[in-house]
């Protein structure tokens, strides 16, 4: 191993160290569930990674996810024309790329991603997959069946993974409610990596691979952090059993492709309207604390970068090295990964993109790790989401969720680092699964 490798490696029981710290109940640790779900990850990681079949097989796996995204251009590119084709591609006609567009490739592309979902929900395919997600993590760290398989679920869809659960909600504990909020804000929909793709294929065009292998690392990562910060004391009424997914199948393959595909526009319009109120309140805080900043920063001589990214990125910046992100690229990575907290997943990817392009990171290490650090929905908007929508379901339970949510993103946040700490114990420049 390098010395970057074992940075890493040390930073897995640093972040579990300070999860501990923050615990709500520092004495009731669940040890099971610790070392299970650590141990899940590293060999999912040392396979992929390290084991040349392993990579092998997530190769074929990314080259598929391209072939699906090439497929799911087809209908973008009717409507959209040249503003459908990907950065650096040429039609058949002979046109070529104007440019990533967001809402023309990225973000077209989830109505087919939720049509797909729907359709292999309708053939039993997923939620077959799911339960074998969720046998794996009930067996082995003796969690309640509901949370296991909201876990599994999350792995694959988001908000609409609690409708898998619906029927537990109301009788959950609250170490159980914390779980499936960590869960799905440790973790991203299969309908959104293609926007992901994407922003970052030109210059990663293995990404996928690693978006896929980061979504399924982060499960088990997020019922590790989610149970040392609220470690259960109570008994739920699912622990240990094998839940079966609740959800509604339409009678015909048809009306599932239907339904799925209006509800990926709704998803569209969600994110659409997170990114312009967001990005437009950033830049109104930009504007106030800048000023005053300025103002300090002239006033005693200091340098602080006073936006609400470089805040931030002071704040991730001992995070981001203990995850072994090389200390030469340790600050511009640091402000990619704090400024998801506030303006979500899609823009952190896109300003990645953006860093990868000019070519500033001086380690390869780093991108991959800042990879695995951003896959997730953990930032301040999901949490309005997923809290709004658990209430919804469970309205009995809004005063319970509404409390347990900022430790769920703490927990979701850690989950994310480890997931990237984790990652980066196994990087090896050398590996098939990197190239670049």
């Amino acid at each position: 191993m390098e010395t970057y490798n074992l940075v890493s490696l040390a930073g897995i029981f640093l972040l579990l160290g300070f999860a501990w710290l923050c615990s709500a109940n520092k004495r009731q640790m669940n040890w099971r569930v610790i070392l299970w779900g650590t141990g899940l990850q590293v060999f999912f990681a040392f396979f992929i990674f390290v084991v040349p079949v392993g990579s092998k097989i997530f190769l074929v796996i990314n080259d598929v996810v391209i072939k699906v995204l090439d497929s799911a251009t087809a209908g973008t590119r009717f409507l959209f024309g040249r503003l459908a084709l990907p950065p650096g591609t040429t039609d058949e006609t002979g046109q070529t790329s104007l440019g990533f567009y967001l809402a023309f490739q990225g973000l077209a592309t989830i109505v087919f991603f939720a049509a797909l979902m729907g359709v292999l929900y309708h053939l039993k395919i997923m939620p077959l997959i799911i339960r074998g997600f969720a046998y794996v993590f009930t067996k082995l760290m003796r969690i309640s069946g509901a949370e296991s398989l909201c876990a599994s679920s999350n792995i694959f869809v988001g908000v609409e993974s609690a409708l898998t659960v619906r029927p537990h909600l109301d009788t959950m504990t609250k170490s159980e409610l914390t779980t499936i909020l960590t869960a799905a804000m440790a973790t991203v929909a299969s309908n959104v990596l293609a926007v992901y793709v994407f922003a970052l294929q030109t210059h990663f065009p293995t990404i996928a691979a690693h978006l896929v292998s980061a979504s399924i690392l982060s499960a088990p990562a997020a019922l590790v952090m989610s149970k040392i910060l609220l470690p259960e004391t109570e008994t739920p009424e699912t622990l240990g059993f094998h839940v079966k997914p609740e959800y509604s199948r339409e009678s015909n393959i048809i009306e599932a492709i239907i339904n799925s595909a209006h509800a990926g526009v709704k998803l569209i319009v969600g994110i659409c309207a997170l990114l312009l109120a967001l990005l437009g309140l950033v830049a109104l805080i930009d504007l106030i604390i800048g000023g005053f900043g300025g103002w300090i920063n002239k006033l005693i001589g200091l340098n602080i970068n006073w936006t609400l990214k470089g805040l931030l990125g002071y704040l991730f910046y001992p995070f981001t090295l203990i995850i072994g992100v090389p200390i030469q690229d340790a600050a511009e990575i640091s402000k990619i990964i704090g400024e998801r907290t506030v303006v979500t997943e899609v823009t952190a990817y896109q300003d990645f993109a953006v860093l990868l392009g000019q070519d500033v990171l001086q380690h390869p290490r780093s991108a991959v790790i800042c990879t695995y650090a951003l896959c997730g929905f953990a930032h301040v908007a999901s949490l309005a989401i997923f809290v709004g929508g658990l209430s919804a379901l469970a309205p009995g339970r809004t005063k319970d969720l509404s409390t347990l949510g900022p430790r769920a993103l703490l927990a979701a946040t850690l989950a994310c680092l480890m997931t990237a700490a984790v990652a980066g114990t196994f990087y090896n420049q050398g590996s098939i699964l990197l190239g670049q």
